[in-house]
């Protein structure tokens, strides 16, 4: 047995770049993706090829993605791509120093992005052996909270970062929340110590629950950051306005569901999808690339404070 394993299974520290290799990254940014890459695959993957067009083969994905709430959105799906199937993903490392299992002779392994690096090898439980297996590996899709905590204080901290303003009002039972841009704005909010101009309206029904305002919020700012309502510079987020309307309800309610189950909470977009999938064969044409950029960062801002966006004067 070589150095890094005999040191992975004796708890000492191993330097920072066999580090490198756990997969731990629920912190990175949306804003560290290739924006460029990624739309070109996930936007190619979605109209070439026919893996996600059916409605049934799109909502599987989703389900799987929200399952896998330990890592990433974006390489949640990367490993559905590869293995749909796969239940628990961890680099060989990882297997052996926290589970004390072995890689079997000719596992499949699955390619991820690397925090740092290009790219790194994970193996599902399937491919592995050794020591009985802990609950959140034999049943890791059983945990769901159900509950709110600091995410909707934190998500509408962060939103005054592009200039959205929160107001709470009595909807009655008919609406959850509403979200429109100022006309001529003019006032500002600081954030970051920046100076923001106000350019969203963003209403929520004060007399919902903790968790319906949390998912009407999501389901708002999913509107938003994928350019439905247009974007005040083409680097914050893209400008699609003019969609069609089941276009636009479709990517709202998929970010909505993929943000909310992730955390555990039930939410209308589940009935909205399914209900889509009973009576559609095929999903509309939407960007793969807005849906799952969009979800990511909605998801990272409840995580942490933001930095202020830096503006495109080009």
């Amino acid at each position: 047995m070589n150095n890094i394993f005999q040191a992975a299974l004796s708890g000492k520290k191993v330097e920072k770049p066999i580090q490198s290799f756990l997969f731990d990254e629920v912190d990175v940014p949306a804003s560290t993706w290739d924006e460029t890459a990624t739309k070109r695959m996930l936007d190619e993957l979605f109209t070439l090829t026919s893996q996600y067009k059916s409605s049934k083969s799109y909502f599987k994905m989703l389900e799987f993605v929200t399952n896998f709430r330990k890592y990433s959105l974006f390489n949640a799906m990367l490993v559905h791509i590869q293995m749909p199937g796969a239940v628990f993903v961890a680099p060989p490392l990882r297997w052996l120093r926290d589970y004390r299992r072995i890689i079997i002779s000719g596992a499949r392994p699955l390619i991820i992005p690397q925090p740092m690096g290009p790219a790194m090898f994970v193996f599902d439980v399937s491919e592995t052996e050794g020591d009985p297996l802990p609950p959140e590996i034999e049943k890791p899709f059983e945990v769901r909270s159900g509950e709110i905590k600091g995410q909707l204080e934190k998500t509408i901290e962060n939103s005054q970062r592009d200039g959205i303003i929160i107001k709470r009002v009595n909807y009655g039972s008919q609406q959850a929340a509403c979200i429109r841009s100022i006309v001529n704005p003019c006032h500002t909010i600081e954030f970051d110590k920046s100076k923001v101009i106000i350019r969203y309206e963003l209403e929520l029904d004060e007399n919902a629950t903790k968790e319906s305002r949390y998912a009407s919020l999501v389901h708002e700012l999913a509107h938003l950051y994928c350019g439905h309502l247009g974007t005040p510079y083409p680097n914050w987020w893209p400008d699609c306005r003019g969609m069609k309307h089941d276009v636009v309800e479709f990517e709202a309610e998929s970010v909505a569901y993929l943000v909310c189950m992730r955390l555990g909470i039930d939410n209308p977009s589940e009935a909205y999808l399914s209900g889509y999938v009973n009576n559609n064969e095929q999903v509309p044409s939407i960007s793969l690339e807005c849906v799952m950029k969009a979800a990511s960062l909605i998801e990272n801002m409840w995580r942490k404070t933001l930095k202020a966006r830096k503006i495109d004067k080009d």
